[in-house]
């Protein structure tokens, strides 16, 4: 199933991903800086759900409480508080 998560305090706009198996698939950002976005989407690529949690949770945009990173790991909690 595919996953819309309406980011927060990044300049990305939004982001899509699959959780299969207890894993991360698909993600993409929509909006934000590229290159960055794109490495991430292909570093979780396959990645455990809590690895990712565990990585890349709380890391921060220079000045900004949040990123990128962080707000995919929103994304996935969000998702599994529903589940």
């Amino acid at each position: 199933m595919k996953y819309t998560y309406q980011t927060q305090g990044t300049c990305s706009e939004a982001i899509e991903f699959e959780i299969v198996d207890g894993k991360v698939h698909n993600v993409q950002f929509l909006g934000g800086c590229d290159g960055n976005t794109q490495g991430v989407s292909r570093l979780v690529e396959g990645m455990k759900v809590e690895d990712v949690l565990n990585r890349l949770e709380g890391i921060r945009c220079g000045w900004k409480t949040t990123s990128c990173p962080d707000q995919l790991c929103k994304a996935i909690r969000a998702v599994r508080s529903k589940n």
